[in-house]
């Protein structure tokens, strides 16, 4: 089974326009989350989905220097995009990240990934933001082409076409979801990019992590908040 990542990204994701693609060390965040997500041992692909605005010209721009293949639809159709992109790539298994996310741990992606193929076909989506324990911002969600492509034919209000997968996760029911959870509870932490002082949050540990490890792990990140 062809496992696809699809990494949701757009200027306008932000409350802050543009911070995926703000600079640290020269590099802009973007292109560090490229390079977490290409350490993943079970993705077969990446794909960077974005709009077809002339606004999210500088994701592209910035794919192509990192050698990424890009598809582009619609801004307010997110799920017909990454139905389209499953379709496209010949997705089995379809993996959800967002840029909103640059911390992301490929490890964790990693056992997400195990964890649904060890449970499929019983499992059609797994997530560890349902009952979340990971810091918001370590977002995964994995689950089949077929459930995407049911979600995209049955969907109908604005709201499924706009959020992707909350229709899913109501399509396949209770007893296909798996949930993805850890014992040590993290959930009160916050790492998502949405905010200016979420990029200094980021600029500091890439700062500090990234030279000595470019594959740090959650753990790193904690111990860096905690020490320092």
């Amino acid at each position: 089974m062809k496992v696809l990542a699809i990494l949701q990204a757009g200027m306008n994701e932000t409350d802050c326009p543009g911070l995926t693609i703000n600079k640290v060390g020269g590099r802009p965040l973007l292109a560090y989350l490229i390079e977490r997500v290409r350490r993943s041992k079970r993705i077969d692909q990446l794909i960077v989905s974005t709009s077809t605005k002339e606004t999210d010209d500088p994701i592209v721009q910035l794919c192509q220097q990192v050698h990424v293949e890009t598809f582009r639809g619609s801004e307010k159709d997110v799920l017909g995009r990454f139905y389209e992109t499953g379709r496209k790539y010949n997705g089995d298994v379809i993996v959800r990240l967002s840029a909103t996310g640059p911390l992301i741990d490929p490890a964790i992606v990693d056992q997400a990934i195990g964890m649904f193929l060890q449970c499929y076909p019983n499992c059609l989506y797994a997530s560890n933001t349902l009952h979340r324990t990971y810091p918001k911002g370590m977002d995964i969600e994995v689950f089949t082409y077929e459930v995407l492509k049911d979600a995209y034919m049955n969907a109908s209000s604005s709201l499924d076409f706009e959020q992707v997968t909350p229709f899913i996760v109501k399509r396949v029911g209770e007893s296909a979801i798996g949930e993805i959870v850890q014992n040590h509870n993290l959930s009160h932490h916050d790492w998502s990019l949405d905010h200016l002082e979420d990029f200094t949050f980021m600029k500091e540990v890439f700062e500090q992590l990234h030279p000595r490890n470019g594959a740090f792990s959650m753990t790193d990140v904690l111990s860096f908040i905690e020490n320092g």
